[in-house]
């Protein structure tokens, strides 16, 4: 039998134990701990739970996991996670946290205290998630995904079938059966359209110690920088896993609450960074798992009311089945000279172009950087822009589209695209994955695009009103691109984009 907890409890909600005098000290409770915040600390207590995923059962398991959730988090959060100390009984019976006198009888992990209010998922319900900050989260995951440790002996089709039968012996009443049906019949269908695909990544290093709970009341921010804590400690098989299948819980999560956007922003910038191109191949059936998984979870859940997560939990069980349905792809190119404004049109539309979360953008500004082997805002030299090294940037964008397109997403080609041999180049990329091809031509009065070049602040572009000037000479509009007029807000220049793919 677990072990009685409730005079620690009672301890460590009084004021007192932490030294305070005068304050309230909250206690958070999940199925897995008690979480006490008290003063600029968070104080996180195992609870004394045995299930067939999570063993806290006893003082030294819950040491052992303490200090294991300590150093598995203070990969992604060290300015959040601090100590594992424990709860010591003195000799005349007394509780105290810490020190080495008398008997140790339970194990707190100690993190520096966030406020509620700084949990994702909270600016999510006050409409506060910034793209700078969902840009910043999506580096942070990106480099985090390349430095976890390598877990061959997980994940692959193996790891995603596991999670199939869960998903199909888990989901049931009150949710509709012939849906859960329909979704275990689909998810098989694309797991073996994907078995080799999914043990080759595994092969090839992609399943990886991560997150495995990626969700937005797991991320915080923490002095003006998003945060991801809690990572799963206690069972191998739900951290071990494909590093596209730990951001996927991220980008559901964001896309059911209607934030396409927020999820795109962060989709792209974790796939500048990481170039995993090949593996959106997967994505679909990953979120489709995730919503899945993310429907039994809340069904079982044991606070709220029942009405309203039967409804989440329905809603959850439609998007598990959104995922997997076919959708075709579209290669949109938007081309014109500096200034018109391309990146921030290609940002806007993208959520808005093919399968969840949206089209992925390939950026000249970007991709040249890259190959240079520069910082992202660092001005490159002339030689970085001589039609040799353009050439290979070009080519390296249109290998990047053409993963994505094999993928089975479409893609946003954000360039000058000011000779017809390139744009030529582009439409027959489009021709030969069988993809719609939108050509889009922005463009605006001279004088606006130097006022706009003037004011770039912290911008991949290292374009100024030379080049400008110099492409006004040299460049001609092409014939055969919708034309469109980049004098206007971007909310506006977003729309008549939109409406130009929509209506061809």
């Amino acid at each position: 039998m677990p072990d009685d907890q409730t005079e620690t409890l009672a301890f460590l909600d009084k004021p007192g134990t932490y030294g305070l005098s005068g304050e309230i000290v909250e206690r958070h409770a999940t199925h897995g701990s008690y979480v006490f915040l008290a003063g600029s600390r968070a104080y996180k207590l195992k609870r004394a739970v045995h299930f067939p995923y999570m063993d806290y059962s006893t003082v030294a398991r819950r040491k052992v996991m303490c200090e294991r959730e300590l150093d598995v988090n203070r990969r992604l959060a060290p300015e959040i996670y601090l100590e594992t100390v424990p709860v010591m009984r003195r000799a005349d019976g007394s509780l105290r946290i810490g020190g080495n006198e008398g008997e140790a009888i339970d194990w707190l992990v100690v993190m520096r205290r966030f406020e509620q209010s700084d949990l994702f998922e909270s600016r999510r319900r006050r409409g506060q998630l910034e793209p700078m900050l969902l840009r910043q989260l999506g580096e942070r995951l990106a480099r985090f995904h390349e430095s976890a440790e390598r877990q061959p002996r997980f994940g692959g089709a193996a790891g995603i079938e596991a999670v199939l039968d869960e998903n199909r012996s888990l989901l049931g009443p009150p949710l509709d059966g012939k849906k859960i049906a329909d979704l275990d019949a689909l998810s098989r269908k694309a797991l073996e359209a994907l078995r080799s695909f999914l043990d080759t990544r595994r092969d090839r290093g992609f399943v990886r110690r991560v997150h495995g709970d990626l969700h937005l009341n797991n991320i915080c921010v923490y002095n003006g920088k998003p945060v991801p804590f809690d990572a799963i400690e206690f069972e191998d098989n739900f951290a071990c896993i494909d590093v596209l299948f730990d951001l996927a819980l991220l980008l559901m999560d964001l896309d059911r609450h209607g934030l396409s956007r927020e999820g795109n922003i962060v989709l792209n910038r974790y796939l500048e960074r990481t170039r995993d191109y090949e593996g959106l191949k997967a994505l679909p059936l990953f979120l489709s798992c995730r919503a899945a998984m993310r429907a039994h979870v809340t069904l079982a859940m044991k606070q709220g009311d029942p009405q309203t997560r039967e409804r989440e939990a329905a809603q959850l069980l439609d998007c598990a089945l959104a995922y997997l349905k076919p959708h075709a792809v579209s290669l949109i190119a938007i081309g014109g000279v500096s200034g018109t404004g391309k990146s921030t049109v290609a940002a806007a539309i993208a959520p808005h172009i093919g399968r969840a979360p949206g089209a992925v953008v390939v950026r000249t500004d970007v991709v040249r950087k890259q190959l240079w082997g520069a910082d992202e805002l660092m001005r490159l030299p002339p030689a970085a822009y001589d039609e040799e090294f353009t050439a290979r940037v070009y080519r390296t964008m249109a290998e990047r589209a053409a993963a994505v397109l094999n993928a089975g997403h479409s893609v946003i080609f954000d360039a000058v695209m000011g000779q017809a041999s390139q744009r030529a180049d582009i439409e027959e990329l489009a021709q030969h994955h069988a993809a719609h091809f939108h050509g889009l031509w922005l463009d605006a009065p001279t004088d606006i695009l130097a006022r706009r070049i003037v004011a770039r602040r912290d911008d991949a572009s290292d374009a100024t009103v030379d080049v400008l000037r110099a492409q006004r000479e040299n460049i001609e509009t092409p014939d055969r691109w919708t034309v469109i007029d980049a004098d206007a807000p971007p909310a506006d220049v977003a729309r008549a984009a939109l409406h130009a793919i929509r209506s061809s």
